[in-house]
């Protein structure tokens, strides 16, 4: 498993289970849909100012193992 998932967390009680970026309620899918529409790593960083580059290359992580239609293990979060 590429280590940059380990950024990657999903809570049942944060953000209804969505994947988010570990420590925030940032989604995972909003860091890909910014990149898509063109904005750059830099704009996000300056945008979200406690995120590092590896939060955004574990979003595109994320994204390229949930592409290749496998399943990635995230371990959930427990109370």
């Amino acid at each position: 498993m590429n280590p940059l998932l380990e950024r990657i967390t999903i809570d049942p009680n944060i953000c209804f289970g969505k994947p988010t970026i570990r420590g925030t309620r940032i989604w995972v899918s909003l860091i890909l849909d910014f990149l898509a529409n063109g904005m750059a790593v830099e704009e996000i960083l300056a945008e979200y100012p406690h995120l590092e580059l590896n939060d955004i290359l574990a979003a595109i992580a994320y994204g390229a193992e949930m592409s290749r239609e496998r399943y990635v293990d995230i371990p959930m979060v427990t109370a």
